[in-house]
C-alpha cells in the first residue's frame, strides 16, 4: 500500500512526505509535483492507502482531479491541502468527494492528527451500520445526529467523545455526505423526518 502526495510546490511536498513516513513507517511514500504523474505512480507504486492534493495544481480545473480519484478509488481517504481559505474552496473540494480539507497554514501538529484520524477511520465507520431505508450510518454517526440535536457545539462534542476538533469536523463532514445533505440544521431535518430522533 502506498501514500500519495501531489503538491507542485518542493517544500509542501516534501513536508507532507516526512509527516506521512513518521505517521505510517510500513508504508512507501511516493511524492508528486504533477497530477499528470498519477496514473503512471499508481501502476508503479500499488493500490493507495491515502491521496493528500493540493487544490491549486496546474494544469488542474478547480476540484477535477478530486473528482477523478474518487471515482477510480471510491474507498481511499483522499485530503485536500490548500492555501485558499476554507468556506467555499471546502465546500467544492467536499462536494467533489474530498474527505478532508485542511489550510496549508494549519499548525503542523493539526494536520498530523488530521490525517491521523482520517487514516483510523478507514473501515471502521462502515462497522455496525444502521440502516435507514436506503441510507446506513454507522453507531458514530447516529451519536453525533443526537449530539447535534442537543445543539452542542464541535468543541462540545469532542469533549464529550475525548476526541479532538479536526476529529469531528471529519466525522460531520462524512455524515452530511452520507445523508447527502450540507449543513447541521439539514442533518436534524433529516433525522426528524426518518425519524432518528426517537429513542
Amino acid at each position: 500500500m502506498s501514500l500519495y502526495v501531489v503538491d507542485d510546490h518542493p517544500l509542501v511536498r516534501q513536508a507532507i512526505g516526512m509527516l506521512l513516513r513518521r505517521l505510517k513507517p510500513a508504508s512507501k511514500v511516493v511524492e508528486l509535483e504533477k497530477y499528470s504523474e498519477l496514473q503512471a505512480a499508481l501502476i508503479k507504486n500499488g493500490e493507495p492507502e491515502l491521496f493528500v492534493l493540493d487544490l491549486l495544481l496546474p494544469g488542474v480545473k478547480g476540484a477535477s482531479a478530486i473528482q477523478e480519484v474518487k471515482g477510480m478509488y471510491p474507498a481511499t481517504p483522499l485530503v485536500v491541502l490548500s492555501a485558499m481559505p476554507s468556506g467555499e474552496a471546502r465546500d467544492a473540494c467536499l462536494e467533489a468527494g474530498a474527505d478532508l480539507y485542511i489550510e496549508k497554514s494549519t499548525d503542523t501538529s493539526e494536520i498530523s492528527a488530521a490525517i491521523q484520524d482520517i487514516l483510523k477511520m478507514e473501515g471502521a465507520e462502515d462497522e455496525a451500520e444502521i440502516a435507514i431505508g436506503d441510507v446506513k450510518l454507522s453507531k458514530r454517526q447516529k451519536q453525533l445526529i443526537l449530539m447535534l440535536d442537543r445543539g452542542l457545539s464541535n468543541r462540545d462534542i469532542a469533549t464529550e467523545l475525548s476526541i479532538s476538533e479536526h476529529t469531528v469536523k471529519v466525522h460531520l463532514w462524512r455524515l452530511f455526505r452520507r445523508l447527502g445533505v450540507k449543513s447541521r440544521t439539514q442533518t436534524l431535518h433529516f433525522a426528524r423526518s426518518h425519524g432518528l430522533l426517537m429513542s
